[in-house]
Formats: structure tokens, C-alpha cells, sequence
């Protein structure tokens, strides 16, 4: 740490009282505690300690920065030990649950991210339907979820989360890959490709549609986020997903994203959960911070 020595010096003097008692402790001459807390002290501008007959005072300005070096001190002995436990993290398994397109992309990705800093944990990646998915989480199945639009649950801790409005997912030959946004009327001309109606995001589309007053006939119904992004790259077809069902196809330039600019899109809340006061291991902490960083980085 930056300083390090000059701050353990100056905490020192603070308890012992005195520039000779904290030489003893630290087996350090006490002239040269003294130069350092001199050239400290110049360095702030203000005196930090009172020099008294029998020993020294910490100063107003002096207790302010002791009380700063304490916590820095004490922050930077838990970095110390984080960073020793990524040195040393061997075994391990961390169990995901998450949707279709998002095991398709994101989460496998981060997955490999991870495990080739650490080559022997174990990540096992499970495709739910919602349902699934929040019972797996609540009996402690999984060690987290990833999922669109989970319903609240008093049982389940939500760590993130976000609304992804839903867009036109088209190849990059398409007439309207170029466009900044689309509106709904715009789409119709073309091959629509829906979401089958089991799936939550059939609703959210279908019903902008209605309110949107357009009447369509989609071209393609599809039980599978895969196969929708399929048939939106293979033609002139539109599907309908978020930015991250597709993170991967539009890092490559398989597939290209362009919002909807109609306000009749419902929300499509992207949430990762955990069960309630789980207690998450080093593993699952730190899969957790690396999922995060990763949506976050397709926003940007």
C-alpha cells in the first residue's frame, strides 16, 4: 500500500503516546519516526501532534487523519485477504439458473471467463422456464437465477437487476439494420417472429401491437430464444428480444439491435436473485461480481 509505512508509524505514535514507545514497538529508530511524522505534518499543513513534557497529544487535524488511516489500514487488510483468497481458490461449484437466450451468450461466456482464471471450479449452467427457475432458487437448488420478469418473492434476494426493453432483432443485411430506432408500423411489412404464447414476452409484443392499433399475423412462432434468433439472422424476418438475449450474435455481427421507439412496450426486467439470506461462498461471490460486470458491459 502507497504510504503504508508512514501511516503505520503515525497510528502508532497515536496509541503509544510517544515517538520512543512506538520505536520500541516497531523495532524502528525513534529519529526516524520523527523525520517521517515532520515531513507528514509539513506535507499537511497543520500540526498533528502536541508536544507535551511527558509524550504527545494528537492535535484536532492529527485525530482527523488517524481516524482516516485507521479505516484505509483496515480496508486495505481486507483487500489483503480477498486477494489471498482468489489466490487460493481451488474448489468450487457454482449452479446458475437462467433462461434460453441468456444460457445461449452471457452466461456461458462469463462461465468460461471465469474458470480460466481458476481452472478447477466447477460451473454448471441449467435452462428453467421462469417458474422453474424461482423454485430452484428458494430451495436452495441453485446457487442464483438470471432470469426475465421473476414475480416477487419475500423467499428470494434480488442482487441485480434491470429493464431491458425488448427491440427488433434483425440480420445486418436487413433494410432497417442502419435505422437508429423503429416504430411498430414500420416492422409489419415484414416476416414477424414471435415468441410462442407459453412464453412471457409473447404477451409484452402482442400486446403493443393491439395498443399500438396495428393488426398483425406473425410469420414465425418459436418456443426457443435460439431458434428466434435463427430465423431473424437466416432472412428479412424481425424477432423481438432484448440487448441481452443477443449479446454474443451482436459482439460477432451475427445480429444487430434497434429499439422501438413506440411506448406500448411493456417492461422486461432482467433480475439475478439468490434465496434469502443465502450465504454465498467465495465461488458464488465471485461468479456474481463477474455476471454483473458482464450486463452491465452490454448497456455501455
Amino acid at each position: 500500500m502507497l504510504h503504508s509505512r508512514v501511516l503505520r508509524y503515525l497510528d502508532e505514535v497515536a496509541r503509544s503516546g510517544s515517538i520512543r514507545a512506538a520505536g520500541e514497538r516497531l523495532n524502528v529508530a525513534p529519529s526516524a519516526i520523527n523525520k517521517h511524522i515532520l515531513l507528514l505534518e509539513e506535507d499537511v499543513g497543520e500540526a498533528l501532534f502536541e508536544r507535551l513534557p511527558r509524550g504527545l497529544r494528537l492535535t484536532p487535524a492529527g485525530e482527523v487523519l488517524v481516524a482516516h488511516v485507521r479505516r484505509t489500514m483496515q480496508e486495505y487488510r481486507q483487500v489483503e485477504a480477498e486477494i489471498r483468497d482468489m489466490k487460493t481458490l481451488q474448489d468450487g461449484e457454482i449452479i446458475i439458473a437462467t433462461m434460453s437466450g441468456l444460457a445461449g451468450g452471457i452466461v456461458p461466456r462469463t462461465a468460461a471467463t471465469l474458470v480460466a482464471r481458476h481452472p478447477r471450479l466447477r460451473i454448471s449452467i441449467r435452462v428453467m422456464f421462469v417458474r422453474d427457475i424461482m423454485q430452484a432458487v428458494t430451495d436452495g437448488e441453485v446457487d442464483m437465477g438470471l432470469a426475465f420478469n421473476l414475480p416477487a418473492s419475500a423467499q428470494i434476494e434480488t442482487l441485480w437487476k434491470m429493464d431491458t426493453r425488448l427491440g427488433a432483432v434483425v440480420s445486418p443485411e436487413h433494410p432497417l439494420a442502419k435505422q437508429e430506432s423503429l416504430s411498430l408500423a414500420s416492422c409489419q411489412p415484414y416476416p414477424l417472429i414471435f415468441a410462442d404464447r407459453a412464453m412471457l414476452i409473447h404477451g409484452i409484443v402482442a400486446d403493443a401491437f393491439a395498443e399500438a392499433g396495428i393488426a398483425v399475423q406473425p410469420a414465425f412462432l418459436a418456443n426457443s430464444i435460439e431458434a428466434m434468433k435463427c430465423l431473424a439472422s437466416a432472412g428479412n424476418g424481425i424477432a423481438f428480444l432484448s440487448k441481452f438475449d443477443i449479446a454474443e450474435e451482436q459482439r460477432n455481427g451475427a445480429l444487430t439491435y434497434v429499439p422501438i421507439r413506440d411506448r406500448t412496450f411493456g417492461k422486461n426486467v432482467l433480475s439475478l436473485v439468490q434465496r434469502e439470506k443465502r450465504s454465498r461462498g467465495l465461488a458464488a461471490t465471485i461468479f456474481t461480481e463477474e455476471i454483473i460486470r458482464a450486463l452491465r458491459s452490454v448497456l455501455e
